[in-house]
């Protein structure tokens, strides 16, 4: 289960694991040897690259690799300091990677290593909440918030209307009361809730990852009484489901009670 995660198919993209320059050993065209490639791989376990940093995001990557199944690994045979290899699962082609220092290489090497080796963990509230997502919203029992929520699609700068269910640090999202199913869903656990200021003076819902690894959602309720209404029930929802490690602070910290025998 990874914090903010998507449960089905409304996605919540978190902020790529390794990006950086790699010169990449190319054989085709009329150049052949080296080039110097901006490489970006993200949370799904995809490597995408470009030719310069600035097309990221502004133009499709020059190729996608699936990195699942992958073997990675240092090569000594062209007597070139920090190369390094990476031959997907379908091995009908080798990437050739240089990085600039040893320390560099090594960081690639361990995030690719774990985008080829993903460890999945089977959690029985993983498969509640993926049930939960197949319900109408107002099959589920005893949601501990509900309404019409606007999420702010960054890319473009508007306002996307959702019919919303909070349940167990689990939000999820409707096309409308009448849906049949989720369209899609976030796992809160670990997020911030604050209330911000936008740009255009509009008080809006900010829900901020544990780590820049996630993206920041914004939300917009009908008013600032629902929106208080939702920051309220999103707090609590999220306290639930605290840390092990925080959950043993917290009950050291408390005051120490008298004893009645």
């Amino acid at each position: 289960m990874v914090v903010g995660s998507d449960i089905s198919r409304c996605p919540n993209t978190p902020w790529p694991t390794c990006r950086g320059y790699l010169h990449k050993r190319t054989h085709s065209g009329f150049v052949k040897g080296w080039r110097k490639r901006w490489f970006v791989l993200k949370h799904d376990g995809c490597l995408h690259y470009y030719r310069h940093k600035k097309d990221e995001g502004k133009s499709l990557p020059l190729e996608v690799v699936k990195l699942e199944g992958a073997e990675v690994g240092i090569d000594h045979s062209l007597g070139k300091p920090f190369v390094f290899n990476c031959v997907p699962q379908s091995g009908k082609r080798t990437f050739c990677l240089c990085a600039t220092s040893n320390q560099e290489m090594k960081r690639w090497l361990e995030a690719m290593d774990k985008a080829a080796h993903p460890v999945r963990q089977n959690h029985v509230w993983e498969d509640v909440t993926l049930h939960n997502s197949s319900l109408p919203p107002l099959a589920i029992k005893n949601p501990e918030c509900l309404g019409l929520l606007h999420q702010l699609d960054r890319s473009t700068d508007m306002w996307v209307q959702h019919y919303c269910i909070l349940k167990d640090g689990c939000l999820y999202f409707y096309a409308s009361i009448r849906s049949t199913q989720a369209s899609g869903g976030l796992y809160l656990q670990g997020y911030r809730v604050n209330e911000q200021i936008l740009s255009f003076k509009q008080s809006v819902i900010e829900l901020k990852p544990p780590s820049e690894e996630f993206k920041t959602f914004y939300f917009c309720a009908e008013n600032k009484t629902e929106n208080q209404r939702w920051i309220t029930a999103l707090k609590m929802s999220i306290k639930k489901w605290l840390p092990l490690h925080q959950a043993i602070q917290d009950f050291m910290n408390r005051p120490l009670e008298e004893t009645r025998m």
